[in-house]
């Protein structure tokens, strides 16, 4: 099962992956693509991924413990969803013009469309088995929505693309011995 880290991974599978497929084209450099808030200021990058929510994505009922091992039960790990947004950073727009800031978010919706999911064990080599994918889809948020995430964060709104990337599963750590069954009696009685 995931570590805790799965949601620090999953951000630098995307930054990485935005890298990859925008530089040199639109973006000139790797460097010019970050994961950042756009509340931070002073910083010197292009683009930004911006980590601004994360949610349950279950509210099924789950077991208590699921076997790890022949000897050990685990707490199941718990499904979350990673809520993104994807900015362009307003100190860095002083030489670009409305063309290329639609041309940088063009691009960065056809990357992240084009990287649909990853399988966990991408992000965590070290996995035993493989788990559920994580999907990266685009958000469903209304223009309000998007006005609220710009609010809390006090700046005024500015054009960016919504995503969310589930089910990162997170592991728990609680973990149970247990005894297996070594002996059995049973009686039959005639009847």
């Amino acid at each position: 099962m995931a570590d805790y880290s799965i949601i620090s991974d999953v951000s630098a599978y995307i930054v990485r992956t935005l890298r990859e497929e925008m530089c040199p084209e639109p973006i000139p450099s790797p460097n010019n693509i970050e994961v950042s808030s756009p509340a931070e200021q002073d910083v010197d990058y292009i683009l930004g991924l911006y980590l601004y929510d994360i949610t349950n994505e279950m509210d099924v009922a789950q077991p208590p413990m699921v076997n790890a091992s022949r000897t050990r039960l685990r707490k199941p790990p718990k499904p979350y969803g990673l809520h993104y947004m994807l900015f362009l950073n307003g100190s860095s727009q002083m030489g670009l013009k409305a063309h290329d800031i639609q041309k940088i978010l063009g691009r960065a919706a056809q990357v992240v469309n084009d990287s649909s999911y990853v399988a966990p064990r991408i992000l965590q080599p070290w996995l035993e088995m493989d788990e559920t994918p994580i999907i990266i889809a685009p958000g469903q948020l209304s223009f309000d929505d998007k006005v609220r995430v710009w609010s809390a964060i006090s700046k005024p709104y500015q054009v960016s693309l919504f995503f969310k990337a589930a089910p990162v599963m997170l592991s728990s750590e609680i973990v149970r011995d247990v005894r297996r069954v070594v002996e059995a009696e049973f009686n039959i009685d005639a009847v």
